[in-house]
C-alpha cells in the first residue's frame, strides 16, 4: 500500500480535474481521493473514469470539512493537498522525504504557472501579520503592491530555487503528515467554504513546534481560481472577508484584531464610495454594506456570526 494519500477536493472541476488525475496516476504512487463538494457539472463523470476513489457529498461542505473528510479515511501517514487545477509535472518523492525529516509537519512543493514560471508571491507566503491584512483591505497592496509590507507577506525575497523553511506553502499543493494533522485539530472547518483554512492550519503546526518545508524539486502547473470563478463576485467577497476576520480573531490579540476590523470597515466605505459613482457597482454597495457591518459586530466584541450572501 502506498504512505502517500493524495487528497483532491472538487467543486464544478469538470474541464481541470481529468488532467490533474491523469498527471497524478502516472507520476505519484499514492492512494488518490477525490472529495467532491456536490459538483453541478459532471466532474463526477470524469473522477469515475480512472482508478481512484470518490467521496461524493451532497452538499457543499467547504474546503476544511473535504480535506478533513477524506484525511480521516485514509491510513496513510502523509496526505498531500492537490488542487483541481494543479497538475503535476514531476514526482512527489522530494516532497515526502523532506515531510519525513524530524520535526516536520507539513512541506510544499513550488507551483509554476502555464508558462512555466514560479508562482512568486503564491507558492510560499509567510504568516499575515495584521498589518499585512489591514493593507489588503484598505486597497494599498493593489495601489503600491512593492510596498515593504506586502513584499514581505508574499516572500517576494525568498530563493524559490532553494530548499527552505517557510512559513506558508500554498493550501493547492500541500503535503502533511497524518499524525501531525491529529495532533493540531485538523483543519478548522469554520472557516467555511474557503479561504484562510490552510493558513490557519500551517499557523497551528508552527505553533506547536513542527517545522514547515518547501522544495523546489517538485513542481506543479497551477491554472488557478477554478472553483471561485463559478462564485458569484459578492460571494468571493463575503467568504474572504468573513475568513479573513476569523483568522484575525483566532491568531491575533484584541487590540490588533480591532485593528483589523477598522480597517475592514474604513475599505468598505472606500468601496462603497467607488460603487456610488459608478452606477453600475449598485451590487457592491449592497456587498460592502453587509461587510462592514460584519467588521463592525466583531469591532464592538459581537461574537461572529454568518453574513447572508447575495445570490
Amino acid at each position: 500500500m502506498p504512505n502517500v494519500a493524495i487528497v483532491i477536493v472538487s467543486y464544478n472541476s469538470a474541464r481541470e480535474i481529468g488532467e490533474c488525475l491523469d498527471a497524478a496516476l502516472a507520476l505519484a504512487d499514492a492512494e488518490i481521493i477525490v472529495v467532491d463538494n456536490a459538483s453541478e457539472d459532471d466532474t463526477k463523470d470524469q473522477v469515475e473514469r480512472r482508478p481512484v476513489r470518490l467521496m461524493a457529498n451532497q452538499t457543499n461542505r467547504g474546503f476544511a470539512a473535504a480535506v478533513n473528510q477524506a484525511t480521516a479515511s485514509t491510513t496513510c501517514e502523509y496526505v498531500l493537498l492537490l488542487n483541481p487545477d494543479a497538475v503535476l509535472l514531476t514526482g512527489i518523492g522530494a516532497l515526502v522525504q523532506l515531510c519525513e525529516e524530524p520535526g516536520r509537519g507539513a512541506a510544499g512543493g513550488q507551483l509554476v504557472n502555464v508558462a512555466g514560471h514560479p508562482q512568486t508571491g503564491f507558492t510560499v507566503r509567510r504568516f499575515p501579520t495584521p498589518l499585512a491584512l489591514c493593507f489588503e483591505a484598505l486597497l494599498i497592496n493593489r495601489a503600491w503592491p512593492r510596498n515593504p509590507v506586502n513584499w514581505r507577506y508574499r516572500c517576494y525575497d525568498l530563493d524559490l530555487t532553494r530548499v527552505a523553511d517557510v512559513d506558508q506553502p500554498a493550501g493547492a499543493f500541500l503535503m502533511f503528515r497524518r499524525e501531525a494533522w491529529q495532533s493540531v485539530g485538523r483543519f478548522d472547518e469554520q472557516f467555511d467554504p474557503i479561504w484562510f483554512e490552510d493558513v490557519d492550519f500551517c499557523h497551528r503546526l508552527r505553533d506547536s513546534g513542527l517545522t514547515i518545508g518547501f522544495t523546489p524539486a517538485v513542481v506543479a502547473r497551477h491554472t488557478g481560481g477554478h472553483s471561485v470563478g463559478s462564485l458569484t463576485v459578492e460571494k468571493r467577497t463575503i467568504y474572504w472577508y468573513r475568513s479573513l476576520l476569523r483568522y484575525s480573531a483566532k491568531h491575533y490579540s484584541s487590540g490588533y484584531h480591532r485593528m483589523v476590523c477598522a480597517a475592514v470597515m474604513t475599505g468598505s466605505i472606500l468601496r462603497i464610495l467607488i460603487g456610488l459613482i459608478s452606477t453600475r457597482r449598485i451590487q457592491s454597495i449592497i456587498v460592502y454594506s453587509r461587510v462592514f457591518r460584519l467588521a463592525a459586530a466583531l469591532f464592538w466584541g459581537i461574537r461572529q456570526g454568518r453574513v447572508e450572501v447575495v445570490s
